[in-house]
């Protein structure tokens, strides 16, 4: 059996950053998305974000990608809240674009105190604002 230990920071937001996750349906669709990764294999140790977007942190399995975890939990989550969670009033889109970072081992209590805090975070910064801090920490090449 492999030992593996390699941390993702994940980051995506809702199509055209619709203020879909409102406060009512985040915590639900989180905890929908914490069993659905535990079924599938997916060792997911954080997630939380704002109205219009996630932040996860995951361990990748020995067999797993990004590509794919990022299709797990993205593609199952939308399907669920739009046919199966019951809430009629919204429709979840997801970007098809994301954020996938590697976190160190020293990393790891900041990046889940950052993930913990985004309500509060974003009382102070909209995500625009951290997508663009993303792009420029990162060297990430804005389109367009």
């Amino acid at each position: 059996m492999p030992y593996i230990r390699v941390w993702i920071h994940f980051v995506w937001s809702t199509k055209y950053r619709q203020p879909t996750l409102k406060n009512e349906f985040r915590e639900i669709l989180f905890d929908h998305i914490r069993q659905n990764a535990r079924t599938k294999d997916i060792y997911l140790d954080r997630i939380n974000g704002y109205y219009d977007h996630v932040h996860c942190l995951i361990s990748l399995g020995s067999d797993q990608t990004i590509e794919k975890i990022a299709q797990l939990i993205k593609g199952e989550s939308s399907f669920w809240f739009n046919n199966k969670s019951g809430f009629k009033t919204e429709r979840l889109e997801w970007q098809d674009e994301y954020f996938a970072v590697s976190v160190s081992e020293s990393g790891l209590d900041n990046v889940r105190a950052y993930i913990d805090n985004q309500v509060k975070h974003h009382q102070k910064k909209t995500f625009a604002d951290e997508y663009d801090e993303f792009m420029k920490k990162y060297g990430f090449k804005m389109l367009g």
